[in-house]
């Protein structure tokens, strides 16, 4: 980047620990070329994180970057005074880079899955049957807008062959929410299914 001042790098003065997911996810979108600010690394995450991970508030994007700065894992500098509002852009460092690339090759974790629309429907016999019907018409409505705002991503992040991984991704991203989409047609059935049986003895 140009206009740039001298960068800003901090000593690691913590003991070496293990991070949160979200740490990495941040430090992960660096590791892409370029230097990128809190904002970029937002928008970034909004337009292709939160389809796999989940997209982290702007407050703790720029959390984890201290976090990531003070283990030497990300340096940092101001733009210039030229510029109408300084920015601080972030890089990750070699060291980083390395952490990263361990961690991504490690072990992947258990999958949690948080459904709140199937934990509702758990709790049905304290619903009305038109209250949870449409509770999953309005996931399948919104899934289905999901779908086309992840296709959208894919399309991007195939035009750019340092992407090809993210694309990846993206793809599984794709057909989770075509999934997701059958999943719930199928709750609906089992639904209707149950009022036509009527209460249980």
């Amino acid at each position: 980047m140009s206009h740039m001042t001298s960068r800003h790098i901090v000593k690691r003065q913590e003991p070496e620990q293990d991070l949160p997911p979200t740490a990495w996810a941040v430090l992960g979108l660096l590791s892409f070329p370029g230097e990128r600010t809190g904002y970029e690394l937002k928008k970034w995450a909004d337009a292709s994180l939160r389809f796999f991970y989940f997209s982290p508030a702007i407050s703790q994007v720029y959390a984890e970057l201290r976090r990531l700065e003070s283990r030497g894992y990300v340096t940092s500098a101001r733009s210039g005074a030229e510029e109408p509002r300084a920015k601080r852009r972030y890089a990750i460092t070699e060291e980083g880079r390395a952490a990263l690339a361990g961690w991504a090759g490690g072990d992947g974790g258990a999958v949690m899955l948080k459904h709140p629309l199937v934990l509702r429907v758990w709790l049905g016999h304290l619903a009305a049957p038109e209250r949870l019907r449409a509770l999953v018409e309005e996931h399948i409505a919104r899934t289905r807008g999901e779908l086309k705002e992840v296709r959208d991503a894919l399309a991007r992040a195939e035009a750019v062959a340092q992407w090809r991984h993210p694309a990846v991704a993206l793809r599984w991203s794709v057909r989770q929410h075509l999934a997701e989409l059958e999943l719930a047609e199928a709750m609906l059935a089992d639904l209707a299914r149950l009022e036509g049986a009527g209460p249980p003895p």
